[in-house]
């Protein structure tokens, strides 16, 4: 039987600076859920890590310490300590299916009905299948999280009139310049974030609009899509130069603008005020360039502050969806509870029933009873046999918390002698 755990860290539980420390990279994601798998015995894992988030979902037939995974993220991302481990929520059992659903229904992201993060989820929970990390628990478990989240989505309001990273971005860049029409947006980096932000400037009709990166055919074909030209990346210092709106998301994994890179720039740019907006997780914007006169920026988690205001003018959206989480969370566990118990109450009656078949042929062959006589004792020891158990049957059935159930079945295997059942026997 699996144990259900969650670590992790959000945008609402750790600054910008913790979360860039402990993201995971595509290929690093891979990397950790192999170690995971290979640290703790018999587990499932899946690593779910964005811009506002890093988790780690896992199952195991034994109890997995906190300290266990708060050293797997310290040496995993070689950090010189673990005072990041303040920062980290834990949950178990049905707390992290609650969680896990209310994330795939973006009730536990920055912009509340953000479409993004059920994609995000969705990927995290396939590369860790194809991997072979998901199995008995965590399969049906994301699967129904990936379900939950749609019917959110379809039949709430939750994602109308929604306020974004990229509208409060543009919001933002509005109160520096009057008009675009003599302005040049930058996209440093094409991503389904920089491209959704690039949307929203695009929409405001600049000048030029400029898409960088080291993939230059990709660069120019999510330019062409938004009206404007695809580069290479390289030349980074002559487009900052041309640039009035800088948007970045690179994924790469140290500061690419630094305040001594940037600082020489001024000139040829004629001292002209830039705006940026940093999506990047690491970031790839230098806090200090902040303090240079002219410059406007701006990263994740001071866009947050914007749109967490929204959620109160959204409360009867965020009822119904929070109303669908929980209705979906009670019938996993229903189905779940029976999928797990079900093949060991099968084995608790077959066994008590063989015994008492055996003691009442043993009985019935000193004592001569005719047909009609064995059949009346063998009636008696099965009803007898289902009285002796229907209490501790009941218990395990009654709808108590994930955690007791798992309680229970553990006390009737060892008290009752059975064998726990396989993976592939539930």
């Amino acid at each position: 039987m699996q144990r259900l755990l969650l670590i992790g860290l959000n945008h609402t539980t750790a600054p910008l600076d913790v979360r860039e420390k402990l993201a995971f990279a595509q290929r690093r994601t891979i990397e950790a859920v192999e170690a995971l798998k290979q640290s703790i015995d018999g587990s499932e894992a899946v690593v779910l890590s964005t811009c506002n988030r890093v988790e780690l979902y896992l199952a195991a037939p034994q109890e997995i310490e906190r300290e266990q995974i708060v050293a797997f993220l310290k040496d995993f991302h070689q950090l010189p300590d673990d005072s990041f481990a303040s920062h980290l929520y834990e949950m178990r059992g049905r707390s992290v299916i609650e969680h896990l659903f209310a994330v795939a229904s973006s009730l536990d992201s920055m912009v509340l009905g953000e479409t993004q993060i059920l994609g995000q989820v969705r990927t995290a929970y396939e590369s860790s299948r194809t991997l072979g990390a998901t199995g008995a628990l965590l399969n049906p478990l994301f699967q129904r999280a990936v379900g939950v989240g749609k019917e959110v989505l379809s039949q709430t309001h939750l994602a109308d009139g929604r306020v974004s990273v990229a509208s409060v971005a543009v919001d933002y860049a509005t109160r520096i310049f009057d008009s675009f029409d003599d302005k040049t947006v930058l996209c440093m980096g094409t991503g389904k974030m920089s491209q959704l932000v690039l949307r929203s400037f695009a929409a405001l009709k600049p000048k030029h609009l400029i898409v960088a990166s080291r993939d230059v055919e990709r660069a120019r074909r999510i330019g062409a899509q938004f009206g404007g030209e695809g580069v290479s990346s390289e030349n980074l210092d002559q487009l900052l130069i041309q640039a009035d709106v800088v948007v970045s998301s690179t994924g790469h994994p140290h500061n690419l603008i630094t305040k001594k890179r940037f600082e020489p720039l001024r000139k040829p740019r004629r001292y002209r005020p830039i705006f940026m907006i940093d999506i990047a997780v690491p970031r790839d914007i230098e806090v200090a360039v902040a303090e240079i006169e002219g410059v406007y920026l701006y990263n994740l988690d001071d866009l947050q502050e914007v749109v967490t205001r929204t959620i109160d003018s959204r409360g009867s959206a965020v009822d119904a969806a929070r109303a669908i989480v929980n209705q979906h969370v009670d019938t996993f566990l229903a189905w779940h509870r029976q999928r797990e118990i079900g093949p060991m109450i099968d084995a608790l009656y077959k066994r008590y029933n063989d015994i008492a078949r055996s003691e009442l042929e043993r009985t019935a062959s000193r004592m001569q009873l005719d047909e009609a006589q064995k059949l009346h004792l063998e009636e008696l020891v099965h009803r007898m046999v289902q009285k002796m158990l229907h209490d501790p049957v009941s218990q395990l059935r009654s709808p108590e918390p994930h955690e007791n159930g798992q309680a229970y079945v553990h006390a009737i295997e060892k008290l009752f002698k059975l064998e726990p059942p396989r993976d592939d026997e539930r």
